[in-house]
């Protein structure tokens, strides 16, 4: 009887162990070969051909020791300088610092003063009224002008040029046209004629008969200069109460004054001041309170 052969049993060969650090080959292999393979033989070739590593002739060796002396020179030589210039930075820097306290100081000490002279001013105010048989009330009309006025002070007539463009009779602002024309007075002219009274020192100011007020407005329609939106007709006769040889003065050497005289020099419009002994002015057609409310303890302070 034949049998099977039999087979003898397969035998596995033992592990092999793990290396322990098996789970990092890449950065092992970063490590291992740090230097690309072409730059380690290019060195390599450079190295045997004798161009690597430091000169060889004593022209070399000398360039490359002055080369490091003068590096070391300018490095020392700018140390030096910072550390010279440095006191005066700081000196400087102290310096500005003490002119802004100074400045600051001195501007708290003259808003000190117009606070004084500010309440010098009401009480001396409150006072001549007392005196003159007034009240806060009737200053307080004059000043919103909500009454007529008169006294010194100066009459200022701004018209345009002679050849200004211009149609029909001059009696509707609406008929004229080429407001653009240069040789017109235009709102903005006028906003600045007024804006320069009132602060040259002017108490109270009309065009051609309308009360000026903290409300007033000066705009330009068409062809028209409206003044709280009641068109006029040149010539702008301008009225202004106060001491009229200072007023006048003051408002011809100001910007604004300046700025009228250019405008005659340069496009022909023409502006005449003279100072006058009694002007009147009459009260706004309308003066609306819409939020302000007196103040009983400020009223009552100032009247007794």
């Amino acid at each position: 009887m034949c049998g099977m052969p039999q087979q003898s049993p397969v035998r596995s060969s033992p592990a092999r162990p793990q290396r322990p650090d098996a789970s990092m080959s890449l950065i092992t292999n970063v490590m291992d070969h740090s230097l690309d393979d072409g730059y380690a033989e290019a060195a390599a070739r450079k190295k045997s051909l004798g161009e690597g590593g430091l000169p060889k002739t004593l022209r070399a060796k000398l360039g490359l020791a002055a080369g490091l002396v003068l590096a070391a020179l300018v490095v020392t030589v700018g140390a030096a300088q910072a550390r010279v210039a440095a006191p005066v930075v700081a000196k400087e820097r102290q310096e500005l610092i003490d002119r802004i306290d100074a400045g600051t100081e001195a501007a708290d000490k003259l808003e000190g003063t117009v606070d004084t002279l500010r309440d010098e001013v009401g009480a001396r105010q409150r006072a001549a009224l007392r005196s003159s048989g007034g009240s806060p009330t009737d200053l307080v009309g004059i000043l919103s002008g909500a009454t007529a006025v008169h006294g010194p002070g100066v009459r200022l007539v701004v018209n345009d040029a002679k050849d200004a463009a211009g149609g029909g009779d001059g009696s509707n602002p609406r008929e004229t046209a080429g407001f653009s024309d240069t040789g017109r007075v235009r709102d903005r002219d006028m906003q600045r004629v007024v804006n320069g009274l009132w602060a040259s020192g002017a108490e109270a100011v009309s065009i051609n008969e309308r009360r000026l007020t903290a409300l007033s407005a000066i705009r330009a329609a068409g062809d028209a200069i409206l003044v709280d939106n009641k068109p006029l007709v040149p010539p702008y006769t301008v009225l202004a109460v106060g001491d009229g040889e200072r007023l006048s003065t003051s408002f011809q050497n100001g910007a604004d004054g300046l700025y009228l005289h250019a405008l005659e020099e340069n496009f022909g419009i023409r502006a005449t001041i003279s100072t006058q002994g009694d002007i009147r002015l009459p009260a706004a057609p309308s003066v609306i309170v819409r939020t302000a409310q007196p103040n009983a303890e400020k009223t009552e302070k100032g009247t007794s």
